[in-house]
C-alpha cells in the first residue's frame, strides 16, 4: 500500500516525485513553496467535516492544519493530504504510528491521488478497522 513520493494521476498536476518524504512542497517549475489558498483550505475542510459525519461517527471533529503544501489533521493523525493545485486532487500519505511519520501511499483505487474524500475513507478504514470503507 506504500510508495516512495507521489506518483502523479492523468488529471493531477505535479510530476511524479521519487526518493523520501520531503519537509518543503516545491513548485517544480519555479521552486517556490507551495501555499494552498484559503479558498482552498476553506473547502477542504468542509469537505473532510462532511465526510466524517456521514461516513465515520467515530470521529467527533476534524481541525486541519496547514504547513506549506500539506494539509494535516490535527485531532486524529490519520493521514496527510498534499495540495495538487487542485481542490479536488490531493497527494495522499497514510499515519505511520509505529514511525511517527507519514507514508506517501496508495488510495485502494491503486492511486497516490485522489479527492479528500478517498484519503479519509482510506485512513479511517485501516484505523478503524472497517475494510468496507475501501468497497
Amino acid at each position: 500500500m506504500t510508495t516512495g513520493e507521489d506518483i502523479t494521476m492523468p488529471h493531477a498536476p505535479a510530476a511524479p516525485r521519487l526518493g523520501g518524504a520531503a519537509t518543503r512542497h516545491r513548485d517544480r517549475d519555479t521552486g517556490a513553496v507551495v501555499t494552498i489558498p484559503e479558498s482552498t483550505k476553506t473547502s477542504l475542510a468542509q469537505r473532510l467535516d462532511q465526510r466524517a459525519r456521514e461516513r465515520w461517527p467515530q470521529i467527533d471533529e476534524i481541525a486541519v492544519r496547514y504547513r506549506g503544501g500539506f494539509a494535516y489533521g490535527t485531532v486524529h493523525k490519520l493521514c496527510r493530504l498534499r495540495y495538487t493545485r487542485s481542490a479536488s486532487v490531493w497527494g495522499f500519505a497514510i499515519w505511520r504510528a509505529s514511525h511517527d511519520d507519514y507514508q506517501d501511499s496508495y488510495l485502494p483505487n491503486g492511486w497516490p491521488s485522489g479527492s479528500p474524500q478517498e484519503a479519509l475513507d482510506t485512513a479511517c478504514g485501516l484505523y478503524f478497522g472497517d475494510p468496507t470503507a475501501w468497497l
